[in-house]
């Protein structure tokens, strides 16, 4: 349901831009780093939202893929230590004399 809602919020996002841009068919200047050029600015509307979108999904999916390799590194320690542990157990309980009662 969360994917679903987040997914029709970037869908009105990407129509309401679409529709602004339609509307504007004004030419702007658009200076970048190297150079300089002219572009229509639902153009250049469509392109800006398209690579911030990208970007945003990028490193949203580094940060995504570094916590699950840090979740799969923890969870084989988790079980070394647990074997471990259960290995020790059964060590100690087998050096151990029998107590009478």
């Amino acid at each position: 349901m969360k994917y679903l809602l987040l997914f029709l919020l970037v869908l009105v996002i990407f129509i309401i831009s679409i529709t602004l841009g339609a509307q504007n068919d004004q030419v702007v200047t658009f200076n970048f780093l190297l150079a300089q050029g002219e572009f229509r600015i639902s153009t250049l509307l469509a392109t800006l939202f398209g690579s911030g979108f990208l970007l945003g999904w990028a490193i949203c999916g580094l940060f995504w893929l570094r916590v699950r390799m840090q979740l799969a590194h923890s969870q084989r320690k988790l079980k070394r230590l647990q074997q471990k542990m259960q290995n020790e157990t059964t060590a100690v309980t087998a050096s151990a004399p029998a107590l009478k009662e």
